[in-house]
């Protein structure tokens, strides 16, 4: 049986089990965690390997530059039409208007978010801390100096990356095998999450799911299908066959850095993108490019607000637009993360921080449909630098199939 099939039965499977017991059963959320621990356990590594592999592959430091200037200016361009459609979608629907919630006293927050000690939080200062803690952003960073250090030593430094070259070869086969236990870790998250949930979800949060996945499927099917079509100039239904793997992995794990190595694996072997630059933007984009989650807190920041009773001036969508577009950037790719990374932008907007626990109830399903809009966001920017480099093997990338 082939393993996304197997992934999908463990989906069901857990559905029906969340939706009969009604509730958490502690097992069954420990054995999820083990699951999510077990695939953070190997990303740090991952990132690190193939930042490192693939920057240095690039010999040529103006091709690096025009690369990663492609990628960067992809991924804030397409952030921000993200935060475009929450924001459109949640004024049209206004889902929490009626709740007229007192506001907790004291409780607004006008404070201004401190976006200099952000920046400069993500210079390591130990990078071994930095792996030991998951701080994924300073790995990049470290790796970023450690490549143009091996670029710069030259011979000598081949040495070391043929060494990081094995560990990258090593991390994938221990992804494989940690990816055998994906049907039953998806089993145990959904059974779990739909367990909490169950039918206790009011109809204003309903209808701010809706928002999401409805802002979502328009950043999916309009931004990144004339993405494909337009600047990359290739086919679209190709691209979703071979990333129907990764799809799968990150709707039901609801972890962007944790379906990384199944999105690499489906651009290098199903689209047919070249090794270097899928690893370089693939990395990159699994902590800085986060559409889905940018969509997530741009429509539960105004629903919060909706929900107080709290006037949303135009001065503070812009804080909204630019505190949400950097708190993307700076969400690690792991579930709930998103929600933490939300207390940011109602800080920087003066709102009630206590509005987090109004949406804790939904955050697992704006996390399910979030990181597949994040996954797919850095594959579209694969193909699309990849294409402009002339390093997609097109032969490979039309013979994707649904059934591989």
């Amino acid at each position: 049986m082939k393993p996304w099939l197997k992934i999908l039965i463990g989906l069901v499977l857990g559905v029906i089990t969340g939706l009969i017991l009604n509730r958490e059963i502690e097992l069954l959320s420990l054995v999820g965690k083990a699951f999510i621990d077990l695939l953070k356990m190997v990303v740090g590594l991952i990132v690190f390997s193939s930042l490192v592999t693939g920057m240095c592959h690039i010999n040529d430091p103006r091709k690096l530059g025009r690369i990663g200037a492609r990628t960067l200016i992809f991924y804030v361009l397409s952030t921000l039409v993200a935060i475009g459609f929450g924001l459109l979608l949640v004024y049209l629907v206004q889902p929490g208007k009626e709740l007229n919630i007192a506001i907790p006293l004291g409780a607004t927050n006008n404070e201004t978010l401190n976006l200099i000690d952000f920046i400069f939080s993500i210079v390591p200062s130990n990078p071994f801390a930095s792996f030991s803690e998951g701080n994924i952003l300073q790995i990049i960073v470290f790796a970023i100096f450690f490549s143009f250090a091996i670029t710069l030593s030259k011979e000598k430094g081949k040495v070391i990356l043929k060494f990081i070259e094995s560990i990258s070869e090593v991390m994938a086969s221990l992804t494989h095998v940690v990816m055998r236990f994906a049907p039953y870790g998806v089993f145990a998250l959904i059974a779990t999450a739909i367990g909490v949930i169950g039918s206790k979800l009011i109809l204003p949060l309903l209808w701010a799911v809706l928002c999401i996945f409805i802002a979502c499927f328009l950043q999916v099917f309009i931004v990144f299908t004339l993405s494909l079509r337009l600047m990359a100039k290739m086919k679209i239904a190709p691209f979703f066959k071979g990333m129907k793997d990764a799809i799968v992995v990150a709707f039901t794990t609801s972890s962007s850095s944790a379906t990384l190595p199944v999105s690499l694996s489906c651009a290098r072997d199903h689209l047919g993108l070249s090794s270097d630059i899928s690893g370089f933007v693939l990395s990159l984009g699994s902590t800085i490019n986060m559409n889905g989650t940018a969509i997530g807190q741009a429509v539960l920041s105004i629903f919060i607000a909706q929900a107080y009773g709290i006037e949303v001036t135009a001065v503070k969508v812009l804080i909204l637009s630019v505190t949400t577009l950097i708190s993307a950037i700076g969400t690690a790719g792991i579930p709930g993360s998103g929600l933490v990374m939300l207390s940011i932008v109602l800080s920087g907007m003066g709102l009630p921080l206590e509005g987090i626990a109004l949406v804790a109830g939904i955050d697992r399903l704006r996390d399910m449909s979030g990181t597949v809009v994040n996954i797919l966001g850095d594959a579209v920017a694969a193909v699309y630098v990849s294409k402009k480099e002339n390093q997609i093997d097109e032969k490979k990338y039309y013979s994707a199939t649904w059934i591989d």
